[in-house]
């Protein structure tokens, strides 16, 4: 169909071309046979995969209206189709493969919530007491946490319990002493009463996939962020049983459908594209060095309007002046220093980075969600599903150093409430292609545009790494 010469013919071209086509032609036919043999390997994957079994769960649209009617917002068309798209998997008794990709804040927890109301509601076949299983993976301890919580406000007026695992404690919902809240519990006592199907929705992170942890009935498996898993870690949790867990896969970098379907063709694809009704869009500006004190001030205007303010660095600690080639940029400690010393002394300033001790980082996130601290100052650990919808400015420092999909990652942190969201980028160089890079940040409506202007800018990268 392509007309490519054959393997003899392109080796000789691509060494010892004749003219400039024949490198070209035979620089394609490697091209088109190295995503040939990764679209054959997917495809042998997912013939693999569905010869497995897994449980037929056969509920309805008008079943998950049940659940979906008490919630606070109303559903939009695209989590709509998902569902639709998820229920039908569901009712083919063959495992369902499917990577749920929406944009920052356009609801994919809520889909994985109503999906999982459909698993929990159901029996294991021909037995009519116990219920089938749902395992939800997160790939940080922050995450699992909030995801925790959100699983809570979603079921809390049913009695399912739900249970949480991660590698520094358990915690059970609803608890005796406290029907409304979560209590910490023995890790042997949660993995027990998992293995004998007392816990319906086991979140987690990757402690799910030890293997100490049994279910009795597990159905449906959900992986958020996938990316930030390894191939071998979502097997782990899919091939814990006998029958083959449904799996969601879940992400929010956009990755073009071209590219995707490559990537992933394993799984069938259901993208979310649109917003929720009532979220304003972002207003995003990239800021000169000069401007920079006439922007703290408009920060200032949103503090004293009690809103929360972002401020993410490239870096940790300052760059050591004694090294080649360290990265000069403005690090976390010192950046929260000096914006308490000289521009923010009346704000209380936090500071969060991947070296601190998970307590740590707990308890600085649970004062920021709390409004005791202001401002966070923070390496990009909060790139993903950190949800604190009061906080409506981030400032991104030195954002020649982040990729497009983790600019747009980072201001999705305050894409969380309908009030106007403000994202302030600034940069240390004034190259041609950070202006143009940026503008692209500015201009685009949601982050797929953003990933087919990266598509289009930085290449495709290797497609199997």
């Amino acid at each position: 169909k392509y007309h490519l010469p054959a393997l003899k013919t392109a080796l000789i071209w691509i060494h010892v071309p004749q003219k400039a086509d024949d490198a070209v032609v035979a620089r394609k036919r490697f091209a088109f046979e190295e995503v040939f043999c990764i679209q054959l390997e997917k495809q042998k994957e997912r013939k693999l995969w569905q010869k497995e079994t897994s449980f037929i769960i056969d509920k309805g649209e008008e079943h998950i209206k049940m659940f979906t009617k008490r919630l606070p917002f109303a559903f939009t068309n695209a989590q709509n189709r998902a569902i639709s798209g998820i229920l039908e998997d569901f009712r083919k008794g063959v495992p369902m493969a499917r990577l749920l990709e929406g944009d920052v804040g356009s609801g994919k927890t809520a889909v994985a919530a109503s999906t999982a109301y459909a698993v929990v509601t159901s029996r294991p076949k021909d037995q009519n007491y116990g219920t089938l299983q749902v395992a939800y993976m997160a790939p940080t301890e922050i995450l699992a946490r909030q995801q925790f919580e959100n699983f809570i406000s979603f079921f809390s007026h049913l009695p399912i319990y739900i249970g949480l695992i991660t590698s520094s404690g358990c915690q059970k919902f609803p608890s005796k002493v406290n029907p409304h809240g979560a209590t910490d519990i023995s890790r042997s006592q949660l993995l027990k009463w998992v293995a004998n199907g007392e816990i319906p929705i086991l979140v987690g992170t990757h402690s799910l996939i030890q293997k100490t942890v049994k279910f009795k009935h597990l159905a449906y498996a959900i992986i958020d962020e996938q990316h930030r898993f390894g191939v071998n870690q979502r097997k782990a949790l899919v091939h814990k049983e006998i029958r083959v867990p449904h799996l969601l896969s879940m992400t929010a970098t956009p990755i073009p459908r071209t590219l995707a379907l490559t990537i992933y063709g394993n799984l069938d694809l259901t993208v979310l594209d649109e917003l929720p009704p009532g979220r304003k869009p972002i207003i995003t500006e990239p800021v000169a060095p000069k401007d920079r004190d006439a922007t703290y001030e408009k920060i200032r205007k949103e503090l004293q309007a009690e809103r929360q303010c972002y401020i993410i660095t490239p870096r940790i600690d300052e760059p050591d002046p004694d090294k080649e080639f360290a990265v000069q940029a403005r690090s976390a400690k010192a950046e929260a220093k000096r914006l308490q010393e000289k521009v923010f002394p009346e704000y209380v300033i936090g500071v969060m980075h991947s070296k601190l001790k998970d307590t740590e980082k707990e308890r600085v996130m649970e004062e920021f969600k709390d409004g005791k601290i202001h401002i966070l100052v923070s390496t990009s650990v909060v790139e993903v599903g950190v949800n604190v919808p009061n906080a409506t400015v981030i400032i991104i420092e030195g954002a020649e150093r982040f990729g497009l999909s983790q600019l747009h990652q980072l201001r999705g942190r305050v894409l969380r409430s309908s009030h106007q969201a403000y994202c302030y980028v600034f940069t240390e160089s004034a190259g041609a292609k950070t202006v143009e890079r940026l503008h692209a940040l500015k201009t685009a409506k949601n982050g797929f545009e953003l990933a087919e202007y990266d598509l289009k800018f930085r290449g495709a990268g290797e497609l199997s790494g």
